[in-house]
């Protein structure tokens, strides 16, 4: 939407059939209803091209084969939201879209299946293993923009040193 406001022209394109399943119908419904913005669903860009700079983005519709070729200078890319930790099931909690929980998002269940063993909560970006932190994108509730992910990894760091000092791995010293 607020590319829209600025730029000739938006192109939105979905690998899936459309904006509907991973965004609320009222936004969806203002950028469907923009004159400046068109959504080509079950579309994904094929090829970039450009002499010193981006000229030209190719895409193919993944339905119909139908190829299309857009004059467009700039792309932002969103690469989608499905995180790739089927490998940390049953290692760490996960939510049901497979995002790792972390803190506060730990049920009293997902303490007890993990076998929580210390007196104290997770820290807020701890998993429901012990020492074991996740930022970024594959956490849960995580707001999926890069300033977020740099943010919660500067303060998983002030975590990871509260539990190497309780576990005694460190030796705490006043600096």
């Amino acid at each position: 939407m607020f590319l829209a406001q600025t730029c000739r022209h938006v192109h939105i394109l979905a690998r899936s059939r459309g904006l509907s399943e991973t965004m609320s119908p009222y936004l969806v419904r203002r950028i469907e209803d923009h004159s400046n913005i068109t959504v080509h669903a079950h579309t994904e860009v094929v090829a970039l091209e450009g002499n010193g700079h981006r000229e030209r983005v190719h895409c193919r519709n993944n339905e119909g084969g139908v190829a299309e070729t857009h004059d467009i200078e700039h792309l932002f890319v969103m690469a989608g939201a499905i995180p790739a930790t089927r490998w940390l099931d049953g290692c760490l909690a996960l939510d049901a879209r497979g995002f790792i929980k972390t803190g506060a998002d730990l049920t009293p269940e997902d303490l007890v299946d993990a076998q929580w063993a210390l007196a104290r909560p997770p820290y807020s970006l701890e998993t429901s293993l012990p020492g074991v932190f996740a930022v970024g994108d594959v956490r849960a509730g995580n707001v999926k923009r890069v300033a977020s992910a740099v943010g919660e990894g500067s303060n998983a760091i002030s975590f990871v040193h509260r539990a190497l000092e309780e576990s005694g791995s460190i030796p705490v010293r006043a600096v």
